[in-house]
């Protein structure tokens, strides 16, 4: 007797074998860690195997569950794809997107795969630029999103969470050990002067060895261990490193992370966006500051 998986179930799998637990997968998936947890156990049923190991510290996946991933990404993606263009064909047009490079991965690619297979037929523009300038764009209406790094929250914005700011710089280098410590920062990076008077304030001299436009050429001065910069907990790159607590550098603390969005126009694509990012950086919607509309 043939019989059919559950779609919803096995988008729940693939959740918490990408997002590494029930918790966090189900904060993506807006549900109840006990809604989760009983849809895996429902699949581990109709399929008779054990899908996760559950003797390990960590949830990790069995054999059968391993296995079972690579077909359960590809039926929800031709499930997704099948739904969006036959549901979404009324809602065309394009969607501005701005976000900060530094905090782009890892939540903003997934963002734009599942809002693409929910809007086929929207295009979605992603503009990659500084906070400051970002808030500029939005206000002259030349965006319908931005997400910003900052330490306040303006109005009509909603603040995502707030993330650790680390020092960062070439694996194994010494760099960080040099007097004057040598800076290397975009030149209109938010944490250019926050960083400066961090280390005034501690007494550490310091001099600015590399200004550029360029983030790339910033990450390429660092992993070369040529000056050290500063990024947020969780955005580093592979090629650089976070340096300890004990080098000998001032604490940074925290800086938040907010989102603003247009309430006018492409008004249920947007909203549906904007509930995507949510659960990306949250996974439960946010408290929202006083609206006040940005044309």
């Amino acid at each position: 007797m043939m019989r059919n998986l559950d779609m919803t179930a096995l988008r729940s799998f693939v959740a918490v074998a990408e997002e590494g637990g029930v918790t966090r997968a189900a904060g993506f998936l807006n549900l109840t860690q006990s809604a989760v947890s009983m849809q895996l156990k429902r699949l581990e049923e109709s399929l008779n195997v054990s899908l996760l190991d559950r003797t390990a510290r960590t949830i990790a996946l069995t054999g059968a569950g391993e296995q079972l991933l690579s077909y359960a990404r590809r039926m929800l993606a031709l499930n997704d794809e099948v739904y969006g263009k036959l549901t979404a064909n009324d809602f065309e047009g394009e969607i501005i997107l701005g976000v900060p490079h530094d905090i782009v991965y890892p939540a903003i690619p997934p963002v734009l795969q599942r809002f693409a297979a929910a809007y086929p037929r929207v295009k979605v523009q992603l503009l990659s630029s500084f906070t400051t300038e970002l808030k500029q764009q939005f206000k002259r209406g030349e965006a319908d999103i931005i997400l910003t790094t900052e330490d306040d929250l303006d109005a009509g914005g909603e603040e995502l969470g707030a993330r650790q700011m680390v020092w960062i710089g070439s694996p194994g280098g010494i760099a960080y050990k040099q007097r004057p410590l040598k800076l290397a920062f975009e030149q209109r990076c938010m944490f250019r002067q926050m960083a400066q008077a961090r280390l005034d304030a501690a007494g550490v001299p310091w001099e600015m060895a590399v200004e550029s436009a360029s983030s790339r050429t910033i990450e390429a001065t660092v992993s070369a261990d040529l000056a050290v910069h500063v990024m947020l907990e969780g955005t580093v790159p592979a090629h650089c490193a976070t340096l300890p607590a004990n080098c000998g550098l001032p604490e940074l603390g925290q800086t938040r992370i907010n989102m603003y969005h247009t309430r006018q126009g492409h008004a249920p694509m947007v909203a549906d966006m904007v509930d995507m990012i949510r659960a990306a950086y949250r996974g439960k919607p946010a408290a929202q500051a006083p609206v006040t509309v940005m044309a």
